[in-house]
């Protein structure tokens, strides 16, 4: 990750990451601690570890809050935590999602529930959350995690790929409401981004072979590939773009 491109902007400024501890979110949070930027970040499991770890390799420590997401008064307390520690917050990553495979008639009310809390309903309260401060200061960028599983059309989690459709929504509502303020909305939908936990609950070599097969680009997708089009929508360098969706698949879905 020390080969990414520098962006000054970056430095000091205040980036709050939903899931920053692990797969892709640990990646951006090491991205955004490379650039000066001061980082926290939310959590369920203990990530003082990865605190340390990240202290020794870049020099800068995050600031790690332990939060269930779908608590939303305790994810709003931490983004005030967060605000209070580093200034308000002026780059807002939602990237904590959870693609728990289910099928149509195994799911219940509260099954239900619970996904879009994780997947969806979190994103808007955080971004609620965020707003004052973002105006305050000037204005701000909000990056919302899809997925392409939804322009897929997968099947195997049809309440994840729900919420990654409402995710884009959300995004162009919000893009809209918050614009006059100087505050950017995108989302970002990654490809099949080969992450621990995808590696021991999904990843089979047939699957993934095929997977590969509809790439236009062979490589597969590791979390640190999602981390230089993340900077690049919290940075300035984007600032005259606002309610898009990115993606970073290597050319699975061709978009335009």
């Amino acid at each position: 990750m020390t080969d990414d491109p520098s962006f000054p902007d970056l430095r000091n400024a205040s980036v709050f990451i939903t899931g920053g501890g692990s797969g892709i979110g640990a990646s951006l949070t090491e991205g955004f601690l490379r650039q000066g930027a001061k980082v926290a970040f939310v959590q369920r499991s203990d990530a003082s570890a990865f605190c340390d770890e990240m202290e020794q390799a870049t020099g800068n420590r995050p600031l790690f809050i332990p939060c269930d997401i779908t608590d939303i008064a305790a994810l709003q307390a931490a983004i005030a935590k967060a605000a209070e520690a580093h200034g308000p917050v002026t780059v807002l990553v939602n990237n904590a999602a959870n693609d728990k495979r289910h099928e149509t008639l195994e799911v219940t009310e509260d099954f239900w529930d619970w996904s879009i809390s994780i997947n969806l309903k979190a994103y808007f309260f955080a971004a609620q959350a965020v707003l004052p401060g973002m105006k305050a200061a000037g204005g701000g960028s909000i990056i919302n995690f899809s997925s392409i599983s939804y322009m897929m059309g997968n099947a195997g989690y049809p309440i994840y790929t729900t919420a990654n459709s409402g995710i884009n929504g959300l995004t162009r509502s919000l893009a809209r409401e918050f614009g006059p303020d100087r505050i950017r909305v995108n989302a970002l939908a990654p490809g099949w981004v080969l992450t621990q936990k995808q590696k021991d609950l999904w990843v089979t070599e047939e699957g993934l072979q095929a997977h590969v097969d509809r790439q236009c680009l062979k490589d597969t997708l590791e979390p640190a590939d999602i981390v230089g089009g993340v900077l690049f929508l919290a940075s300035k360098v984007s600032k005259m773009m606002t309610g898009q969706s990115l993606v970073i698949d290597g050319g699975v879905v061709v978009t335009g």
